[in-house]
């Protein structure tokens, strides 16, 4: 079985990439092509750029980059404005990247990082998402350990006594959030829920000042959860990654060293989606 799996691997790994693709050497970069995705790239973190100005920033004959230009144009990746005589990203890069956002999947790119912080911190990671004023949990990567906290993909917890829900609810406006609240009243599951709205809000802006949320026995007793939100390319928070385990190992004094992984965890994943920060 095992000699089957590697000739499987092994057939995978020749159609995609040729026999020496480990190497990375100077003999597998095409140099021409390497220098054009420089500028292209360039370009579009700095738009609206004269010919003169681009080869100066770069470091590059303007020869060498109006080559460069010209067949990026021809591709429609780049585009030149006649009227100001400068250059910008053309539609086509749009297009192309609305395909790789097309083929992204949440949940299987969450998958990787998620398993990396279970082992990074030894707790539960979940992945969820704002469902009809509930948080829906849709992955989770369980701990070894034999106490755990346990929120299967399907699970539906209510936004206010759960870390995701509130890593969530810290990135919307107030109208938002009142809507959401109002759709069923803050129900207390332990004695540590906030069912006050005032009390709420105050821990949402908190949540939202240092980049996480904590779900400090709100929803079960001895159960500690630490949760970050994930951001889309319109910087619209749209999941949250935690951790969850028992406050017997889970303590106050893990949030901190937790928090970091937990929140690196979120913009790694916010990045794979091809998103970034908070909208301002």
């Amino acid at each position: 079985m095992d000699s089957q799996n590697s000739a499987k691997k092994s057939s995978r790994k020749s159609r995609g990439r040729p026999r020496d693709w480990d190497d990375k050497t100077a003999q597998n970069t095409i140099k021409s092509l390497d220098r054009a995705m420089g500028v292209f790239e360039f370009l579009s973190e700095a738009q609206g750029k004269a010919l003169s100005t681009l080869a100066s920033d770069l470091g590059e004959s303007p020869a060498t980059v109006y080559r460069i230009l010209v067949t990026l144009e021809g591709r429609g990746l780049v585009e030149f404005d006649q009227m100001d005589q400068v250059w910008h990203v053309g539609p086509r890069a749009f297009i192309i990247g609305a395909r790789f956002l097309k083929r992204t999947s949440l949940v299987e790119r969450a998958r990787p990082i998620m398993r990396h912080l279970m082992e990074a911190t030894g707790e539960t990671a979940n992945l969820g998402i704002e469902q009809n004023g509930y948080v829906l949990f849709v992955s989770q990567v369980e701990t070894h350990a034999s106490i755990r906290a346990f929120f299967p993909p399907g699970t539906l917890s209510r936004l206010h006594a759960s870390g995701i829900g509130k890593a969530l609810l810290a990135q919307m406006d107030i109208p938002r959030i009142d809507k959401l609240l109002s759709a069923a009243p803050m129900e207390q599951f332990t004695e540590f829920t906030l069912t006050d709205r005032d009390a709420l809000m105050a821990d949402l802006s908190e949540t939202r000042a240092r980049g996480y949320a904590i779900d400090g026995e709100e929803r079960n007793i001895g159960m500690r959860c630490i949760a970050a939100p994930v951001f889309d390319i319109h910087g619209e928070a749209v999941a949250g990654i935690s951790v969850s385990g028992p406050t017997s190992r889970v303590g106050t004094d893990q949030i901190a060293e937790f928090s970091k992984e937990v929140v690196a965890a979120a913009q790694e994943l916010s990045a794979a989606i091809g998103g970034g920060d908070a909208k301002r």
